[in-house]
């Protein structure tokens, strides 16, 4: 007696396979994530790895001899960085860490709010107003601080994936191109074939430009945040344009916090010239945002902010920290596949690249 007609069989095989699929994803999702690392930073090092093959008379055209030369350049200047200024940063994180629980407890007595008013001059009604408020906020102030500090304990724990990422890495630079050929030679029809070579060619392309483009936009926040900062005299100045450098990498949601907390850090110190800081902080934003990022992504991943703003939410309820670094990737890869997909599915001929 049959149940299922061949196209319900075949229906409800696909659907099986689709969770069976999801569920390894979601079984191996640490795992995914470092693999995922490690192809984004392989797209980072590739034109400079493919210049150093190009180039240099040491690697004599060997990509693996090219790969182990920017890596040494990779670890010399990273050396020298943590050598020059690792001290100064361990020590204002120190300070920070330790001033902070002491700051939040002085802002809960209002006695950090009324030396602030003292030095600025504010009216009794401006003081009373923000003591005010920071009393009824207070609970939601203290769980976001044990929040930020539970993700970064987090994160830390994971440090290890420090190395492991490198690692994987080399093996993706040296044999990327041999492993997408393979996955492409899967495919039985030409159809198919046509439609992965392009696939993974549309990915090359967009997901390449946009780490580069991110990782300049990163670089120019960093340097910008840091000079600024140790110019107006902010407490823990290094520190803070670190974190603004490294919240860059998160659209949208990522620049907007880096702010909020180097002008909350600033506002807790007891800094005199909030203004200043505010200003600069405002003209920054309106420089990377209208000036920078058209000029640098030029419209890489043609994302909506709302959807932009979904991936991040996502991802961090999916993976937390590192899913929020990850969510945009991720969602110009699933745009991508889609699009793709509908023109594999509505045209029979050969696919032109969508990713340009």
């Amino acid at each position: 007696m049959i149940f299922f007609d061949r196209r319900t069989a075949s229906v409800l095989s696909t659907i099986a396979l689709f969770c069976l699929i999801a569920g390894f994803i979601y079984g191996a999702r640490r795992i995914l994530v470092v693999f995922l690392f490690a192809i984004l930073f392989a797209y980072l090092l590739e034109p400079l790895v493919s210049l150093v093959q190009r180039r240099s008379k040491l690697s004599r055209g060997s990509r693996s001899l090219a790969i182990l030369q920017v890596y040494v350049i990779l670890l010399l200047i990273i050396s020298g960085v943590l050598l020059g200024i690792g001290p100064q940063v361990a020590d204002e994180g120190r300070k920070l860490a330790a001033a902070l629980p002491g700051l939040l407890d002085q802002m809960s007595a209002n006695d950090i709010i009324t030396r602030i008013a003292g030095k600025h001059g504010w009216s009794y009604d401006t003081q009373t107003r923000l003591q005010q408020f920071f009393a009824a906020h207070r609970g939601v102030i203290d769980a976001w601080a044990r929040d930020f500090a539970s993700r970064a304990t987090m994160l830390l724990a994971n440090v290890v994936w420090l190395i492991v990422i490198p690692i994987l890495a080399i093996f993706f630079l040296r044999d990327g191109r041999e492993f997408a050929n393979s996955l492409v030679e899967i495919a039985e029809r030409s159809r198919q074939r046509q439609f992965l070579s392009g696939l993974i060619e549309d990915l090359n392309l967009i997901l390449a430009g946009y780490i580069r483009a991110q990782l300049t936009l990163a670089g120019l926040s960093l340097v910008a945040y840091t000079i600024a900062l140790l110019l107006l005299r902010v407490p823990y100045a290094i520190i803070l344009g670190l974190l603004g450098g490294a919240m860059e990498f998160i659209p949208v949601a990522g620049p907007l916090l880096a702010a909020l907390v180097i002008f909350g850090v600033a506002f807790l110190s007891g800094y005199h010239h909030l203004l200043l800081l505010l200003l600069f902080l405002g003209l920054w934003r309106l420089v990377q945002d209208y000036v920078n990022s058209p000029r640098i992504m030029s419209g890489t991943l043609e994302l909506h902010p709302l959807a932009a703003l979904f991936a991040i939410l996502a991802g961090g309820e999916i993976a937390g920290v590192i899913g929020v670094y990850l969510s945009i990737p991720i969602m110009a890869a699933l745009r991508i596949l889609w699009r793709r997909w509908q023109k594999y599915a509505e045209a029979g001929t050969t696919i032109e690249p969508v990713g340009d």
